[in-house]
């Protein structure tokens, strides 16, 4: 069985009864809709910041970060919906897929928390965005690798500010340094996810549009300790790892943030404004 069968096979047996497969059966656009998912979530939890952050520069990085993921969730959604061929658009995949068919990894689902948790959690997925849209530039599709090249200026960005933050607060005071090294921790847990590929990434690879997030591993790791090391934070060593997102399996956490992001498609579909 080829590698694109093999995964058309696991994410429709994945379903449970009488429900849809989480998202698609085609790989091409299941591994699209996983990347798109990722900003998509990790745009709403940035979007809770604002008019909260600590100071108004930060309400407005954060705010940027956030419209930043957004625009490539938009970008992925739409090239999604066109491979899909079934006549639904951006907001269709966005807005009125269920929970179980939300592909995200977990860790973009998680909550806030405070600020340090917020910048731990963005220098982890930074980190691993950084090699992903590199190796995506050189996709065989051309939409995806051209959506990779402006999403990779972005990623460096976004790696810069949450490095320097990351530092900032663990190099910082004692109470900054506790705080930096718990979100730290609460993260980390879910960081395997990221870097562990499956039967679609497998057939992409074939294909030769998208990549192995296994081969991320040593650069991300290299990058996060870099970052660790000038600000005296450790590494955490918890071997637990929770999984399930690119198969549908979430968080508590993603139902409650799906209820507010979609409650006004719901509630008045095909509302324009």
């Amino acid at each position: 069985m080829s590698g694109a069968a093999q995964a058309m096979a696991e994410i429709t047996a994945a379903a449970p009864q009488g429900m849809p497969a989480p998202v698609g059966a085609d790989p091409h656009v299941v591994y699209v809709l996983r990347h798109a998912d990722d900003n998509l979530i990790l745009a709403q939890r940035l979007g809770e910041w604002i008019s909260h952050a600590p100071e108004l520069e930060l309400d407005i990085a954060i705010a940027n970060t956030a419209i930043d993921h957004l625009g490539q969730a938009r970008a992925l959604l739409t090239h999604a919906a066109r491979l899909e061929g079934v006549g639904r658009d951006e907001d269709d995949l966005a807005m009125l897929r269920t929970e179980r068919q939300f592909a995200n990894l977990l860790i973009v689902e998680q909550p806030n928390c405070d600020f340090a948790t917020t910048m731990a959690r963005q220098l982890l997925l930074d980190a691993y965005q950084l090699s992903l849209w590199e190796a995506l530039q050189r996709s065989l599709d051309e939409t995806l690798a051209g959506i990779a090249a402006k999403a990779l200026k972005e990623a460096r960005y976004h790696f810069r500010h949450s490095s320097a933050w990351v530092v900032r607060l663990g190099d910082g005071t004692d109470d900054s340094h506790r705080r930096m090294q718990t979100g730290l921790d609460t993260m980390w847990r879910f960081t395997g996810e990221m870097l562990s590929g499956d039967s679609v990434d497998a057939a992409m690879v074939e294909r030769g549009i998208g990549v192995d997030p296994a081969t991320f591993r040593q650069t991300w790791e290299g990058r996060i300790d870099t970052v660790l090391a000038e600000a005296t934070l450790t590494r955490p060593t918890d071997p637990y790892q929770r999984s399930g997102g690119r198969s549908g399996f979430h968080t508590e956490h993603l139902g409650h943030l799906l209820g507010e992001m979609q409650w006004m498609q719901r509630t008045y579909p095909g509302l324009e404004w």
